[in-house]
């Protein structure tokens, strides 16, 4: 009795042990989860937006990234890992907001907050401003290589369309992007829920698969800037860092229209550290570190404060600040109903697969005609092998 009474006490003991130093690493820790390439890592004489925050507070991150939305959802809605902060886009936002997804943030916690612009609170991804505090906000435009493409074809997102560049384009591997490009050639809000028009768009994306390369995310920074593709949709801001490498590269605002849209940091439900991630999200509000942050990444910031603290040339370029006339055939993503979001999501794997049967049927068929062929060759081998054993017999006997 004695000596299990002991073995207790020194198990109690043992956890009691524990506990502090748990409820400490969980308090001195957080988990970033933010789309690839956007945050300054201290390269090219920047400022390590993380190394000074870990710095300034004590707390680490532990920093991941996605490459869409739709992966970060994905990610979210099945487990498995705990994160702290989440950079998501507008109509993200308001799906993980209508999913009960997000934590309220406590704004007590982020008086840097106040620095954000009146035009861009109150959005309707997040009307009564309870979730999310803008990080960035940017464009979807045309990137090309004016090598090889001309700026008349890249005023319009047809160019993407053009055999002319055959295999020397990329297209957006996820569905609400690729359908807004398709949607904005025929006339329709990027936030239709018209099935007939859905319909439509994904028509319009199958007769582009021949002259595509490849449906690709953030591969399409490296592919550019190589010169392996010559045209893709993709950000305003990466395009000022793709430039910089690849001065042969330049921006177009399709005719037709583009996408407008405001990244913010919000906090997922079952964070581990709410009070560290509301550190960390206060500390990217701070005027200074979001100049030196966004001069770094090249996406435009949401707060003027900020821009004193900016290079002149970052601020004065109609990539990253266009003018209202530009502006004004942007349209920014809702979030869409779940009918029609499943609508989309099924035509984009049509699009995708389409010709994927016929040519699976055809790899089967060669298949199958090629073990044939095996099969009888190797049949008369077989034979050939028999009567020469039965001929060597036969000379023996004689």
């Amino acid at each position: 009795m004695k000596k299990r009474l002991l073995s207790s006490l020194l198990m109690l003991a043992l956890m009691l042990a524990l506990l502090p130093t748990t409820a400490l690493a969980a308090k001195n820790e957080i988990t970033v989860y933010n789309w690839g390439q956007y945050i300054s890592d201290g390269t090219d004489d920047s400022m390590d937006v993380i190394h000074k925050f870990e710095e300034e507070t004590g707390i680490k991150v532990n920093y991941l990234t996605f490459d869409s939305n739709e992966s970060m959802y994905t990610k979210l809605k099945t487990g498995g890992t705990s994160y702290d902060v989440i950079i998501p886009s507008d109509y993200m936002i308001a799906k993980l907001i209508s999913e009960d997804m997000l934590e309220p943030i406590n704004f007590e916690n982020i008086p840097n907050y106040e620095y954000i612009d009146e035009a861009f609170r109150n959005q309707a991804y997040d009307p009564e401003n309870k979730y999310s505090v803008p990080y960035t906000w940017g464009t979807v435009g045309l990137i090309y290589n004016t090598k090889y493409i001309s700026e008349e074809d890249a005023k319009s997102w047809s160019c993407l369309w053009n055999s002319k560049y055959a295999g020397k384009l990329l297209m957006f591997d996820n569905p609400r992007d690729a359908f807004a490009i398709a949607e904005s050639m025929l006339g329709y809000s990027y936030n239709t829920e018209d099935a007939q028009e859905l319909k439509n768009a994904a028509d319009l994306l199958a007769t582009q698969k021949p002259v595509l390369q490849a449906y690709v995310m953030d591969q399409i920074f490296d592919k550019l800037e190589r010169g392996e593709a010559w045209a893709a949709p993709y950000y305003a801001g990466d395009y000022l860092t793709m430039v910089e490498e690849n001065p042969d590269l330049a921006f177009s605002f399709p005719k037709e229209g583009f996408n407008i849209f405001i990244d913010a940091m919000c906090i997922p439900k079952g964070c581990q550290n709410k009070e560290g991630a509301e550190a960390f999200i206060n500390f990217l509000c701070r005027p200074d570190v979001s100049a030196a942050n966004l001069d770094y990444i090249g996406y435009s910031t949401p707060e003027t404060a900020a821009k004193e603290y900016m290079d002149e040339e970052v601020i004065e370029s109609p990539v990253s600040y266009p003018d209202d006339e530009t502006l004004a055939r942007s349209e920014s993503f809702a979030e869409l109903g779940m009918e029609a979001t499943q609508t989309m999501n099924d035509l984009w794997l049509s699009v995708k697969t389409e010709g994927a049967n016929t040519t699976l049927y055809l790899a089967l068929t060669l298949a199958a005609v090629a073990a044939v062929v095996a099969f009888f060759l190797i049949s008369a081998a077989v034979t050939r092998r028999r009567k020469a054993r039965r001929c060597r017999k036969w000379r023996e006997a004689e």
